[in-house]
Protein backbone atom coordinates (compact mmCIF):
# COMPACT_ATOMS: atom_id res chain seq x y z
CA UNK A 1 0.00 0.00 0.00
CA UNK A 2 1.78 3.64 -1.12
CA UNK A 3 0.97 6.39 1.38
CA UNK A 4 -0.78 9.47 0.20
CA UNK A 5 0.32 13.00 0.70
CA UNK A 6 -2.27 14.46 3.05
CA UNK A 7 -2.90 18.32 4.74
CA UNK A 8 -3.85 19.35 7.29
CA UNK A 9 -5.02 22.59 8.80
CA UNK A 10 -3.60 25.25 12.38
CA UNK A 11 -6.91 27.12 12.50
CA UNK A 12 -6.77 29.97 14.68
CA UNK A 13 -6.75 31.01 17.34
CA UNK A 14 -6.93 27.53 19.18
CA UNK A 15 -4.09 25.85 16.74
CA UNK A 16 -4.70 22.28 16.85
CA UNK A 17 -4.50 20.57 13.88
CA UNK A 18 -7.22 19.02 12.25
CA UNK A 19 -5.95 15.94 11.72
CA UNK A 20 -4.92 14.85 15.08
CA UNK A 21 -3.82 11.40 15.92
CA UNK A 22 -2.62 11.54 19.52
CA UNK A 23 -3.29 13.66 22.17
CA UNK A 24 -0.81 14.11 25.11
CA UNK A 25 -1.72 15.93 28.54
CA UNK A 26 0.84 16.37 31.24
CA UNK A 27 -0.21 17.34 34.47
CA UNK A 28 1.56 18.22 37.35
CA UNK A 29 1.83 15.47 39.15
CA UNK A 30 3.76 13.67 35.84
CA UNK A 31 6.58 16.36 36.20
CA UNK A 32 7.49 14.96 39.69
CA UNK A 33 11.19 15.47 40.25
CA UNK A 34 11.51 18.22 37.67
CA UNK A 35 11.06 21.34 39.54
CA UNK A 36 13.94 22.45 41.92
CA UNK A 37 11.16 24.02 44.66
CA UNK A 38 9.65 20.56 45.53
CA UNK A 39 7.97 22.50 48.48
CA UNK A 40 6.00 24.44 45.71
CA UNK A 41 5.30 21.72 44.21
CA UNK A 42 3.73 19.63 46.82
CA UNK A 43 1.78 22.35 47.99
CA UNK A 44 0.46 23.35 44.36
CA UNK A 45 -0.33 19.44 43.72
CA UNK A 46 -1.90 19.14 47.17
CA UNK A 47 -4.47 21.77 46.17
CA UNK A 48 -4.83 20.88 41.88
CA UNK A 49 -3.24 18.33 39.80
CA UNK A 50 -3.01 21.56 36.99
CA UNK A 51 -2.70 20.70 33.19
CA UNK A 52 0.83 22.18 32.76
CA UNK A 53 0.66 20.75 29.02
CA UNK A 54 -0.99 19.42 26.19
CA UNK A 55 1.18 17.77 22.62
CA UNK A 56 -1.43 17.04 19.76
CA UNK A 57 0.35 14.53 17.70
CA UNK A 58 -0.15 13.53 13.83
CA UNK A 59 1.35 9.82 13.52
CA UNK A 60 3.64 8.22 10.89
CA UNK A 61 4.95 4.91 10.47
CA UNK A 62 8.00 4.99 13.08
CA UNK A 63 10.68 4.45 10.76
CA UNK A 64 13.50 5.96 9.02
CA UNK A 65 12.08 8.10 6.49
CA UNK A 66 9.10 9.36 7.88
CA UNK A 67 8.01 12.47 9.77
CA UNK A 68 6.02 12.93 12.63
CA UNK A 69 4.55 16.43 13.41
CA UNK A 70 2.13 18.23 15.76
CA UNK A 71 1.91 20.88 17.97
CA UNK A 72 2.98 21.55 21.51
CA UNK A 73 1.16 23.94 23.96
CA UNK A 74 2.80 24.88 27.46
CA UNK A 75 -0.09 26.91 29.40
CA UNK A 76 1.13 29.60 31.68
CA UNK A 77 1.97 29.14 35.61
CA UNK A 78 4.87 28.67 37.58
CA UNK A 79 5.37 26.19 40.39
CA UNK A 80 7.89 28.54 42.93
CA UNK A 81 9.56 31.09 40.55
CA UNK A 82 10.19 28.15 37.22
CA UNK A 83 8.49 28.57 34.75
CA UNK A 84 6.05 25.68 33.45
CA UNK A 85 7.67 23.47 31.28
CA UNK A 86 7.67 20.00 29.52
CA UNK A 87 9.18 17.22 30.78
CA UNK A 88 11.93 17.42 28.07
CA UNK A 89 13.66 14.64 26.35
CA UNK A 90 16.68 13.03 24.61
CA UNK A 91 15.75 11.65 21.40
CA UNK A 92 16.40 7.83 21.39
CA UNK A 93 18.06 8.17 18.23
CA UNK A 94 20.73 10.58 19.57
CA UNK A 95 21.63 11.52 15.81
CA UNK A 96 18.51 13.02 14.90
CA UNK A 97 17.35 16.93 15.04
CA UNK A 98 14.23 18.16 15.56
CA UNK A 99 12.39 21.26 14.01
CA UNK A 100 10.16 24.06 16.12
CA UNK A 101 8.21 26.81 14.85
CA UNK A 102 6.90 29.12 17.37
CA UNK A 103 3.21 30.17 16.62
CA UNK A 104 1.64 31.69 19.93
CA UNK A 105 3.01 33.05 22.87
CA UNK A 106 6.89 33.70 24.85
CA UNK A 107 9.03 31.55 26.31
CA UNK A 108 12.67 29.36 25.72
CA UNK A 109 14.12 26.12 24.73
CA UNK A 110 16.33 24.98 26.85
CA UNK A 111 18.99 22.70 25.50
CA UNK A 112 21.90 20.81 26.46
CA UNK A 113 24.31 17.43 24.51
CA UNK A 114 25.09 14.76 26.84
CA UNK A 115 28.64 16.07 27.19
CA UNK A 116 27.25 19.49 29.12
CA UNK A 117 26.95 21.90 26.41
CA UNK A 118 23.85 24.14 26.95
CA UNK A 119 22.31 26.43 24.80
CA UNK A 120 18.79 28.82 25.59
CA UNK A 121 16.80 29.99 22.56
CA UNK A 122 13.74 32.48 22.98
CA UNK A 123 10.72 31.18 21.27
CA UNK A 124 8.21 34.15 20.14
CA UNK A 125 5.80 34.33 17.13
CA UNK A 126 7.46 33.31 13.55
CA UNK A 127 10.31 31.91 14.89
CA UNK A 128 11.76 28.83 14.07
CA UNK A 129 14.38 26.91 16.25
CA UNK A 130 16.41 23.84 14.76
CA UNK A 131 17.41 21.64 17.32
CA UNK A 132 20.97 19.96 16.38
CA UNK A 133 20.97 15.77 16.84
CA UNK A 134 22.42 14.96 20.03
CA UNK A 135 20.80 18.23 22.17
CA UNK A 136 17.92 17.27 24.68
CA UNK A 137 15.67 20.01 24.43
CA UNK A 138 12.83 21.25 26.84
CA UNK A 139 10.24 24.03 26.38
CA UNK A 140 9.85 26.42 28.98
CA UNK A 141 6.43 28.86 28.80
CA UNK A 142 7.49 32.54 30.07
CA UNK A 143 4.23 34.56 29.04
CA UNK A 144 1.61 35.10 31.71
CA UNK A 145 -1.92 35.19 30.31
CA UNK A 146 -1.30 33.24 26.81
CA UNK A 147 -0.12 29.46 25.98
CA UNK A 148 3.53 28.72 24.32
CA UNK A 149 2.35 27.50 21.23
CA UNK A 150 5.11 25.40 18.34
CA UNK A 151 4.73 23.58 15.84
CA UNK A 152 7.39 20.43 15.84
CA UNK A 153 8.65 18.23 13.26
CA UNK A 154 10.96 15.24 13.55
CA UNK A 155 12.10 11.79 12.04
CA UNK A 156 9.69 9.62 13.04
CA UNK A 157 11.96 7.04 14.12
CA UNK A 158 13.86 9.37 16.42
CA UNK A 159 12.39 7.93 20.01
CA UNK A 160 11.98 9.65 22.99
CA UNK A 161 14.44 9.31 26.03
CA UNK A 162 12.71 11.05 29.38
CA UNK A 163 14.66 9.15 31.39
CA UNK A 164 18.33 10.88 31.18
CA UNK A 165 16.23 14.01 31.75
CA UNK A 166 13.73 12.81 34.75
CA UNK A 167 17.08 11.56 36.73
CA UNK A 168 18.43 15.46 37.19
CA UNK A 169 16.65 17.75 34.87
CA UNK A 170 18.41 20.41 32.82
CA UNK A 171 21.43 22.38 33.69
CA UNK A 172 19.80 25.27 33.28
CA UNK A 173 16.54 26.30 34.66
CA UNK A 174 14.36 29.63 33.39
CA UNK A 175 12.99 31.88 36.65
CA UNK A 176 11.06 34.13 36.96
CA UNK A 177 13.47 36.94 38.07
CA UNK A 178 12.52 40.71 39.33
CA UNK A 179 13.29 42.19 35.62
CA UNK A 180 11.73 39.33 33.56
CA UNK A 181 12.65 35.62 32.93
CA UNK A 182 15.94 34.26 34.44
CA UNK A 183 18.41 31.90 32.85
CA UNK A 184 20.22 30.17 35.82
CA UNK A 185 22.38 27.33 36.56
CA UNK A 186 20.36 24.00 38.38
CA UNK A 187 21.98 23.99 41.24
CA UNK A 188 22.03 20.18 41.18
CA UNK A 189 24.85 19.86 38.72
CA UNK A 190 26.68 22.01 41.05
Amino acid sequence: MVDLPFTFTLPTPQVIPSKVDNHIERRLSAMQGQFLDQEAFNKMLSVEDRLIYQVYEIKRPEVEGELLMGVSIVHPGKVGSEFFMTKGHFHSVLETSEIYYCLRGEGFMVMETPEGETSVEELSPGKVLYVPPRWAHRSVCTSRQEDLVTFFVYPANAGHDYGTIERQGFRKLVIDGPGGPEIVDNPRYS
